[in-house]
């Protein structure tokens, strides 16, 4: 005798175009059988089965189903019991199959093990195992929708490489290591029963594995539900959700309670929609949290597998659940999931915040029962996920602690704990809120809880001002909001006046840092350096009055925090004084890793430290530095996990192909060069266009730059031209708006290639391209921003002017290049910049030398050579070979000149020298395409020396005569 269902089960017909047609509403009749094998008398046993059936079978009762309940059946048994079901299900509307047990797949079949069978049931397995597919097609003839729930391959029982037969006489097929296969795609066909009757009409198949066809499934601990049966106990009767996202909520249960080690497997292919039951009750906390879980476990589904990495590795870390990150994520919004070192922050961020809030709220029990209820109730909510169902149940605290006011000052006794048990419910909230990244909300209720205990607990009070500090310096660094920055320093100096005059605790450290950090926070959107200069103040007298038995890790936080401040001054400025003191400080943090556990803060020291050591091997060529730095980035990447951390290891290899493409312009050959390519390639593999557009551009900006390395070496354009494609990418994502300064260096990048292009070509048409490249960027790159940038970019632009002006340009382009290079100088002073100003040098040399070719000029030629010496005072052949070789050609050339029209041999004999000596280095470099260009320079100087031998010997006879 079949039951209806006592809830609504609805079957909802789609029409054509995926409209909805109608709606039936009626009672259907349902059957389930449930099997549970445990007991196996040849194979491991497992724990848990029977009692998952068991729990499930009366899931599926309460639901209205007619169950059975079938456990420890031997090979007979479990065929009989599924015949019978086959035959019960004939008249029924709904279909639930579930198995727990042992299970198999070989040859594209899912066989489940009964307890009876052994090693030489793989000899037979059609007969002593039973295979899915063929009862599934059965009930598929006969039962208008089809649900089969397989928590099987707990664990495969069987010997690795073990073999099957279907039946004796056949070919045995390997065994899967582990997990279930899916079923064959096969078209879709109408089914009859046997006995010509007409086949009810068949509205789909629900399939689901506990795993991913392939992997195995967890039974979990004795005594406990397998995590598959606990979503489906959980989830299986949510009411008013179509079943498709029922069974998706199911998957993502298992996803987060097993950490992200476990994730079933479904397929859907019902032709109407299938609910079980009315919606649940919308009133009281419990279902306010229920909803809300279930909400964020279909938001969850959505989300991308490298962004699913992020937050397992960081809940890994921190100890603390995967469910209230994801709430996060989904509080925060879709539009920060895009941005991976964002995204890799904010979870650190989160996750350490979370660990200390729930180990506060372990250490403090509050006193009042309802309180304790809510207080219970929003950290399961917190647990599940269910932030805003936690926010309201904090709120709900919150009235309950202002009930309680009136009675608190009639209890003297109990005013401190009370008060402590209030403040204790106002931080919750505020934790939440934090969570939530509603950090102006969370700093609001850090200022009550603050309120509650400054006149009674000047430790919690002191705690609770720098809790309200670090929500309004974090809604100031998301916002861009000046005013909570304001607040925020207000705060933390209010914080460090409560605290004795004599207190050099961690958290007066922490209080000085995070002062000092929002001063940081602030500067960085500031165009002086005042703010910032408050900033490195605060945290080098903090390091200077940190006791010496401290604990290193403040030390190291505190020194890593410093050398990022002055780096940031260092960047602003145009000489190298900052840099060196980020360099200092930052070797001083870092002597303190061995005694430091905290990884992740080591490699942060490490690269910043590897940073201001490239920064300033550039800009003063120390080739030592520069290897030191490679050194240093590559240290922070073997510590820094690519999955795990993403956006930092991305971070680290990009510096690292930086600083090897500055070694690799030190040196003649091409393999750093080569090197430096091949890592922004890797980094290119993470900041993919549609995953993190600004890092791709970024990337592609970086490509160009040592593609633009490798084809000055080169003689085609072939390098240059796909350096240009690289550039025009990038701009297409860094444009003007999003990202002025770096649309700036991008537009510069880009001058310096269409330049090198339209010299190679003779094409006047570039190099016209090239200088307003390079006017563009000028518009951002202002001397008052970035005056060591801006001294180069003039430089740059001076470079564009001449070969446009040698180019047929007009005639105004030799001035204005002139005016270039000169107002370069003045940023680039020789002991500030000293490749720089080389490079400056080199090129004023050039444009005399242009200027004098034209008019056959002896004073502008010997004004070229001043300025060619000049540049190979710092452009040495140790630092700089290739720049040297260049230095030396030009001067060979200018000298050769001088030498033709003073006359002079000494000029010309100096000129073969240096271009005897230039020639060296590029067939040094493999750059033996010069050969014949020199030999021809070298002869031409030979002609001029005869010339000026005969003029000189037809002079002697003259004056003999």
């Amino acid at each position: 005798m079949y039951r209806l269902l006592s809830a609504v089960l609805c079957l909802v017909s789609l029409a054509a175009g995926g409209r909805m047609a109608f709606a039936v509403e009626d009672a259907l009749q349902g059957v389930a059988l449930v099997i549970g094998n445990s007991g196996y008398e040849h194979l491991p046993p497992l724990a848990n089965p029977k009692d998952d059936a068991r729990a499930v079978e009366d899931l599926l009762d309460d639901l209205g189903f007619e169950t059975d309940l079938s456990s420890d059946r031997d090979a007979r048994r479990l065929a009989r019991d599924l015949e019978d079901f086959a035959e019960d299900a004939a008249h029924a509307d709904v279909a639930i199959l579930y198995y727990a047990g042992h299970g198999i797949e070989a040859g594209g079949e899912n066989f489940m093990v009964p307890v009876d069978a052994d090693l030489s049931a793989l000899d037979a397995a059609s007969e002593r195992l039973v295979p899915t597919s063929q009862l599934i097609a059965r009930l598929r003839q006969t039962v208008p929708v089809v649900i089969v729930l397989l928590d099987a391959c707990r664990d495969n029982p069987f010997p690795p490489g073990a073999m099957v037969r279907v039946a004796p006489e056949a070919e045995p097929v390997a065994m899967a290591p582990e997990g279930l296969a899916p079923p064959p795609a096969r078209g879709a066909r109408r089914l009859a029963p046997a006995g010509g009757e007409p086949a009810p009409e068949n509205l789909g198949i629900v399939l689901g594995f506990a795993a991913e066809p392939g992997a195995a499934a967890l039974d979990g601990a004795p005594g406990e539900h397998s995590p598959y049966a606990a979503a489906l106990l959980k989830h299986l009767s949510a009411g008013g959700y179509p079943f498709g996202d029922v069974m998706t909520m199911i998957s993502e249960e298992v996803y987060l309670r097993t950490g992200g080690r476990q994730t079933p497997w479904m397929n859907t292919s019902l032709r109407r929609e299938l609910r079980f039951g009315a919606a649940d009750p919308a009133n009281g906390e419990e279902a306010a949290i229920r909803g809300e879980r279930r909400r964020l476990l279909l938001g969850i589904s959505a989300i991308g597998q490298a962004e699913r990495r992020q937050v397992e590795a960081r809940a890994e870390k921190a100890g603390v659940p995967m469910d209230a990150l994801f709430a996060m994520l989904q509080a925060l919004g879709a539009e920060a999931v895009a941005d991976p070192a964002q995204l890799d922050a904010v979870l650190r961020d989160q996750a350490e915040r979370l660990k200390s809030m729930l180990a506060e709220r372990r250490a403090l029990a509050p006193s009042d029962p309802e309180i304790a209820r809510l207080g219970g109730l929003a950290e399961t909510a917190l647990r599940e996920g269910a932030l805003k169902a936690a926010i309201a149940i904090n709120g709900k605290a919150k009235a309950r602690v202002e009930e309680l006011h009136a009675s608190v000052d009639r209890a003297e006794g109990e005013i401190a704990t009370r008060r402590r048990e209030f403040a204790a419910v106002y931080a919750r909230s505020a934790e939440t809120y934090a969570l939530s990244f509603d950090h102006l909300h969370a700093a609001e209720d850090y200022g009550r809880a603050y309120d509650e205990v400054k006149r009674s607990d000047d430790d919690r009070a002191v705690d609770y001002l720098m809790a309200m500090a670090e929500a309004l310096a974090d809604h100031g660094y998301y916002k861009v909001d000046a005013g909570s920055l304001e607040r925020a320093v207000e705060a933390y100096r209010e914080a460090l006046d409560n605290l004795p005059a004599d207190d050099r605790s961690p958290r007066w450290a922490k209080a000085r840092s995070g002062l000092a950090m929002a001063l940081f926070t602030a500067g960085e959107h500031e165009s002086g350096a005042a703010t910032l200069e408050s900033s490195a103040s605060i945290l080098r007298e903090t390091l200077a009055e940190l006791p010496a038995d401290g604990p290193a890790e403040a030390e190291l936080r505190l020194g890593s925090d410093l050398g990022l401040v002055l780096f940031t001054l260092g960047w602003r400025d145009d000489g190298t004084e900052r840099l060196r003191e980020a360099e200092a400080v930052l070797r001083t943090a870092r002597a303190k890793a061995g005694e430091v556990e905290n990884a992740e803060l080591v490699a942060r020291v490490t690269n910043r430290l590897g940073t201001a050591l490239m920064y300033l091997g550039q800009r003063t060529g120390d080739r030592t530095r520069l290897l030191e730095a490679a050194d240093l980035f590559r240290a922070s990447l073997a510590i820094t996990s690519r999955e795990a951390a993403a956006s930092d290891w991305a971070s680290m290899q990009n510096n690292l192909a930086i600083a090897l493409g500055a070694l690799g312009e030190m040196e003649t050959g091409n393999d750093k060069l080569a090197e430096a390519v091949a890592a922004y390639l890797e980094v290119l593999k993470l900041n993919t266009r549609d995953r993190t557009p600004l890092l791709w551009a970024e990337s592609q900006n970086n490509v160009a730059t040592a593609l633009h390395r490798l084809a000055e070496r080169e003689s085609s354009t072939e390098r240059y031209e796909e350096a240009e494609a690289a550039l025009r990418l990038a701009l297409q994502e860094i444009t003007r708006e999003r990202s002025p300064l770096k649309w700036a260096a991008v537009q510069e990048n880009l001058g310096i290639v269409l330049r090198n292009i339209g010299e190679r070509r003779s094409d006047r048409s570039v190099m016209e391209a090239a200088v307003a490249a390079l006017r563009n960027s000028l518009t951002e790159r202002t001397r008052d921003r970035v005056p060591g940038e801006w001294g180069n970019l003039q430089n740059n632009l001076g470079s564009a002017l001449l070969s446009l002006a040698k180019a047929g340009g007009p005639e105004r382009a030799y001035a204005e290049a002139e005016a270039a290079f000169e107002a370069a100088l003045p940023q680039q002073s020789r002991d500030r910049a000293p490749l720089e100003w080389a490079k400056t040098q080199n090129n004023l040399g050039n444009l005399h030398y242009a200027l004098a070719s034209r008019g056959g000029s002896l004073a502008g030629f010997e004004k070229a050579a001043a300025h060619y010496r000049l540049s190979l005072l710092e452009n040495t052949r140790d630092r700089m070979p290739l720049d040297w070789a260049l230095a030396m050609h030009n001067l060979g050339q200018t000298l050769t000149e001088i030498g033709k029209l003073a006359p002079s041999l000494p000029a010309l004999d100096e000129a073969a020298a240096a271009l005897e000596a230039s020639r060296a280095v590029y067939r040094e470099a493999g750059q033996a395409q010069y050969e014949t260009y020199f030999e021809a320079l070298l002869a031409q100087i030979e002609l001029a020396k005869l010339q000026i031998q005969v003029s000189e010997k037809i002079r002697a006879l003259n004056a003999a005569e």
